[in-house]
């Protein structure tokens, strides 16, 4: 049996739990629904472990362990923090981190009621997070760069949705992308940057943004690539009173942050795709939050 091939369960976690965390064994354990490179299992009402599972390597796990105690004590919302590392060991041979559990239902699976409010909420959130990186931040080896060097992959995400999964006219969604690919580049320094906002990676409550997790795409570059979720994230009529709250963004940078959105769009809806057709790794709840989001994308201005 290949590391990937093992299967994860309850008993697993906690014989790991017994044998590196014995204090915490006891706890509560379930599984959470969802997640592809890492599987996440409750751990009580406060924690979680976090398994390394797809991930070819521990680096997204390391970099989360790294970096999230340094981010998390001035960001304005909660994110999982690591409190514990696994090691690899016979039962296990790959990483594992108990880490805080941030409270809340994902985006994929509920909806903003309080459009406004959650504006607003981003907003704060992305200030306080894109400030300058230190020399040592992590680049990102399959995001960060400027749309037209994307151009590539936008095109094979396009292609690889089944004719009429798109849900929108093709020659307006590239528009939208020859327009970012035209636009000029970030002049500004590397800033720390979440780098995987999709409605998967952020909680809400109470009709409103209440968390952001998965931090393992975390890396210093443009802020483009964050800013795209003001159309991922957040309900139409929103995305303006974002980039209002969010402040000093230049036109060019909202045209890359538009592009980047719906080539993000496209992939949510080709990982919704695979889901239906009960491919590994396929999220069938993807799909319509990706059409959604590609509509409001389209109907910006």
């Amino acid at each position: 049996m290949t590391d990937s091939e093992i299967e994860i369960t309850a008993e697993l976690v906690r014989d790991l739990l017994k044998d590196q965390h014995p204090d915490l064994a006891g706890l509560p354990i379930r599984e959470v629904a969802g997640g592809w490179g890492n599987q996440m299992w409750r751990l009580g009402d406060e924690l979680a472990v976090r398994m390394q599972r797809m991930d070819p390597t521990p680096e997204l796990q390391l970099k989360e362990r790294r970096w999230l105690p340094v981010l998390a004590p001035r960001l304005p919302l909660p994110v999982p923090t690591p409190v514990r590392f696994g090691e690899p060991s016979e039962r296990f041979p790959k990483h594992w981190t108990v880490m805080t559990w941030v409270p809340g239902e994902p985006l994929d699976c509920a909806s903003i009621s309080r459009g406004e409010h959650a504006a607003d909420t981003l907003a704060g959130f992305l200030r306080a997070l894109h400030v300058e990186a230190p020399a040592d931040a992590p680049a990102s080896s399959d995001r960060g760069a400027h749309p037209k060097q994307c151009t590539g992959g936008f095109e094979e995400f396009l292609q690889a949705i089944a004719p009429g999964g798109l849900g929108a006219d093709v020659r307006a969604v590239w528009d939208v992308w020859n327009d970012a690919a035209a636009a000029p580049q970030w002049e500004g320094p590397p800033l720390w940057l979440h780098g995987d906002l999709h409605p998967a990676n952020v909680v809400v409550s109470d009709g409103t943004l209440a968390g952001v997790v998965d931090f393992g795409g975390l890396f210093a570059g443009d802020p483009a690539w964050d800013l795209a979720a003001a159309w991922l994230l957040l309900p139409a009529g929103a995305a303006s009173r974002f980039f209002e709250a969010y402040g000093h963004t230049d036109e060019a940078t909202i045209r890359r942050a538009r592009g980047l959105a719906a080539m993000k769009c496209l992939f949510l809806i080709l990982m919704g795709q695979n889901g239906d057709r009960g491919l590994p790794g396929g999220k069938p709840a993807w799909g319509p939050a990706g059409r959604a989001a590609l509509d409001r994308v389209l109907k910006a201005t």
